[in-house]
């Protein structure tokens, strides 16, 4: 029986010399699969950033959704790839040295858990080992003062050296290394590294619905300037900037209940409840006064005539300083509500050139012998904002041409 046709809707970021070079590397991927479970396959590009993604906050369709579902169950399965592990308590050292002197790696040095040196040699060396979000010194030389107090979300591995050995073999930099993901986040959450129980349940991501105000009870970013997921990753270096560090997401009885359940019901929670804004304000840490004031200037602000509708951007604004584009709900029915955020660091955006089959540049654009990359530690995706997913996305594509064109080259 001929299987069915899947069409898929692939997404492109278009950023520095990446946008036909990933199409090109995602059907490369999605090819490979098909021809290995017998699937034929359609594309279609779109630009993230096109009118569809920018009005429904997703670039792909609830129909592309059933597509792709129905695909994963097919194209799932094992592909006979030996499962390959480090021994617990490796770590990377160095990248060995080619034997001609060059530029490049043939191999890789590793200590074990008793401290012990190995060499392992290749003919091909993928890097996959992340950016440095995890060290509070590289942050605060790359992206800037006061980003040691940021929370990491995720591994505490994440810690930059083999970006450094990479740079100091040869590849070049790329990117933007001044800017990076980060979100609101728990402001009580661990700060060296996620918890694998609760996973992304530190995250406060209804903003949109309400007001966020530092601790002087003043408002400081536009909360519905666009949908959460065309945000989100820009807001936490926004909260960094606060006094403290810290910011405080507001609610009241009427916008609660559309909270994100994951988030906002998870425990455990910094945040409080109070029948009164200045009882809320003193539980929370805040100026009672000041974020009275900010409260009854944004409510009086709002633009009634537009009906408030979270599932579009509604254009119910209030003219404030800074305003509120959308979704502009007065807070005025207690109980309120109030979250504690930080900002909390996913990954960082500076790394290292690449090709799009994953081979690792040097500055003049040509390959570096030996070694290849994929993952956070590649620069040149993203600079300053992120749409959601796209992470995982760029890992899949990358991660599958570095480790193709590897196997092939080494």
């Amino acid at each position: 029986m001929k299987a069915a046709r899947l069409s898929y809707t692939i997404a492109v970021i278009e950023g520095d010399g990446i946008g036909p070079e990933l199409v090109r590397a995602a059907t490369r991927v999605m090819d490979a699969a098909a021809a290995a479970t017998g699937v034929e396959l359609a594309y279609e590009s779109v630009r993230a950033g096109a009118d569809r993604f920018r009005e429904t906050g997703s670039a792909v369709t609830p129909a592309d959704m059933n597509r792709l579902r129905e695909a994963d169950g097919i194209l799932k399965g094992p592909v006979g790839l030996p499962d390959v592990r480090h021994p617990d308590g490796a770590a990377v050292t160095g990248l060995l040295p080619r034997e001609d002197g060059g530029p490049g790696a043939a191999g890789v040095r590793h200590s074990d858990a008793t401290g012990a040196e190995h060499e392992v040699r290749a003919g091909a060396v993928v890097l996959a080992a992340g950016g440095f979000e995890a060290d509070p010194e590289r942050r605060e030389r790359h992206l800037g003062a006061g980003w040691s107090r940021a929370i990491v979300r995720g591994t505490p591995a994440n810690t930059g050296e083999v970006l450094d050995m990479a740079l100091a073999v040869g590849v070049a930099p790329y990117g933007d290394w001044g800017s990076c993901h980060s979100v609101a986040w728990d402001a009580g959450a661990p700060p060296g590294g996620g918890d694998r129980e609760l996973t992304n349940q530190y995250t406060r991501q209804s903003y949109p619905i309400g007001i966020v105000v530092n601790r002087e009870g003043r408002r400081f970013v536009d909360e519905g300037a666009d949908f959460r997921n065309y945000t989100y990753a820009r807001y936490g270096a926004e909260i960094l900037r606060q006094p403290g560090g810290v910011a405080f997401q507001i609610f009241d009885a009427a916008t609660r209940p559309l909270l994100r359940t994951e988030e906002y019901d998870s425990r455990p929670i910094t945040g409080a409840e109070a029948a009164s804004l200045p009882e809320l304000a003193r539980a929370l840490g805040v100026d009672p006064e000041g974020l009275v004031t900010t409260v009854s200037e944004f409510n009086a602000a709002i633009d009634t005539v537009r009906p408030f509708d979270p599932a579009v951007k509604d254009g119910r604004a209030s003219r404030t300083d800074p305003p509120k584009s959308n979704w502009a709900v007065a807070l005025e029915t207690p109980p309120y509500y109030g979250y504690a955020v930080s900002c909390g660091i996913t990954f960082t955006f500076g790394g290292l050139r690449i090709d799009d089959s994953g081979r690792a540049l040097d500055r003049a654009g040509g390959p570096v012998p030996g070694l290849y990359a994929a993952g956070e530690l590649v620069g040149g995706l993203f600079s300053g904002n992120y749409p959601g997913g796209t992470g995982l996305t760029a890992g899949a594509v990358f991660g599958r041409a570095a480790g193709a064109t590897a196997a092939k080259e080494a």
